[in-house]
């Protein structure tokens, strides 16, 4: 991997990370046609370079994530997750993760799901005085169940705890802060658990390009989020979904020849 490889990495995962689309489908699809190979090399730096873009969640939300109480609703939301990723790890890595064929039907069955979703549930239970502390406990563990979904490629961790808050009957505004929130506690993890496990596949070359994909996740996350926020308080999802089901058959026309 190059360093304007890394660069197009970074600025595709700090686009996705937090829109519904699939942040590890994208990464898998771009790493395709940039001709890189899913090695154990690849596929950690897809994962190691989601932390950039958990940065910019930790420097915009700083005042709010470290309130106790929140904390506390985030451990308690990332608990399933982090069980059933610990029991899964080698099925996701070694079967999961670089199964393009798995990730394009997934994403656009998900598009498809998506906008049937946003047609039954439209904005009928929007309350715009919810705030992220009034999410409950029990709240917290049912979107960390549906946060675990998300291990298969083409889900969308984003999609998967927006859709089950607002199930919950969560103002969209809030789930989505809340999604931005859980991903600190949740992909930090990831990482931490994928380069303990293959810090071998790394050589010192390779902290060059890391370092490239990292900046460029964080900078473009920081302006990915703060657009959504202003995207959602006037749309629905069903864009997403629109999107989700092109992206599936164009990178289907691409990649599957």
């Amino acid at each position: 991997m190059n360093i304007l490889q890394a660069l197009l990495l970074g600025v595709v995962e700090g686009i996705t990370e937090f829109l519904p689309i699939s942040s590890t489908a994208h990464l898998m699809f771009a790493s395709s046609l940039l001709g890189l190979a899913q090695s154990d090399f690849v596929k950690s730096f897809e994962i190691a370079i989601q932390l950039g873009a958990i940065l910019a969640v930790v420097a915009l939300y700083w005042r709010t994530i470290f309130d106790f109480n929140l904390m506390a609703k985030l451990i308690v939301a990332f608990i399933p997750t982090a069980v059933i990723g610990l029991a899964l790890y080698s099925v996701v890595k070694t079967y999961l993760i670089g199964n393009i064929p798995l990730a394009l039907w997934v994403l656009g069955v998900g598009g498809i799901a998506l906008i049937a979703f946003e047609r039954w549930h439209g904005r009928r239970t929007s309350a715009d005085h919810e705030t992220v502390d009034e999410i409950s406990y029990k709240q917290a563990l049912v979107i960390g169940v549906a946060q675990s979904l998300a291990i298969v490629p083409g889900v969308s961790r984003s999609a998967a705890t927006i859709v089950g808050g607002l199930l919950l009957g969560i103002n969209r505004e809030t789930i989505v802060t809340f999604s931005f929130l859980l991903a600190v506690p949740t992909m930090a993890a990831a990482t931490g658990l994928d380069v303990l496990k293959n810090y071998q596949a790394f050589s010192s070359a390779d902290f060059g390009v890391l370092a490239v994909g990292f900046v460029a996740s964080f900078v473009v996350a920081l302006v990915a989020i703060k657009w959504f926020l202003s995207y959602i308080r006037r749309h629905t999802f069903t864009n997403f979904g629109m999107y989700r089901i092109a992206a599936a058959l164009v990178f289907a026309f691409l990649l599957l020849k």
